[in-house]
């Protein structure tokens, strides 16, 4: 379903990497003992949602391809952050997860830095990227959010070692937690047209 650009798009969302980002990272992690949110997610979500935004997780889930996770324990992980967030009366509209692994990349469209998994989930939403944002603790993210014309919230955790550089990759904020994040957002709540990236 593609996106029609003159169609008025009022809804706006916020997209979380999951490992890292919502979560503490335990690498290839699809056990749901092992599984731990920020200490301030639950809160920044909910007044995400009280704001009026959806809620997403958009994760690169390599294991998949690698044979380190089975779909049956994503689509666990999956129902279980479902029923976490519910619990608290949090609603998450969507989990899209790439299940490629990093090469080759010519073939996947959805791992990001490539904006694929917004894009996909913007359809299928009815969602205004521009007026949407994309949090998470590498450039990866950032640049993925920046070429789906969201604005972007880097999680600065010590999770980015490489930091290469370019103008895709340059967040719109850089933070140290959530709930940073979550005032960034909510402070500018309007949207602002950003360059494409090509």
């Amino acid at each position: 379903m593609a996106i029609n650009p003159s169609q008025e798009c009022v809804r706006r969302a916020v997209f979380f990497d999951k490992d890292g980002t919502l979560l503490e990272d335990v690498p290839y992690n699809v056990d749901v003992r092992r599984v731990r949110f920020r200490d301030d997610a639950m809160n920044a979500m909910e007044r995400l949602q009280n704001a009026g935004y959806r809620l997403f997780i958009v994760t690169n889930q390599p294991g998949i391809a690698t044979g380190r996770i089975r779909p049956q324990g994503l689509q666990r992980l999956e129902d279980y952050l479902r029923q976490s967030l519910a619990h608290e009366g949090i609603r998450l509209e969507g989990f899209y997860a790439c299940p490629h692994a990093p090469e080759p990349s010519a073939v996947c469209r959805c791992r990001k830095p490539k904006p694929g998994l917004l894009v996909r989930a913007a359809a299928e939403h009815d969602l205004s990227l521009t007026r949407s944002w994309m949090v998470g603790d590498i450039l990866d993210d950032v640049e993925a959010g920046n070429r789906a014309g969201c604005r972007t919230v880097l999680l600065d955790v010590g999770s980015e070692t490489l930091w290469k550089s370019s103008p895709a990759r340059i967040p719109h904020s850089v933070v140290r937690s959530l709930s940073e994040a979550t005032d960034v957002i909510l402070t500018n709540t309007a949207a602002i047209p950003r360059e494409a990236f090509s």
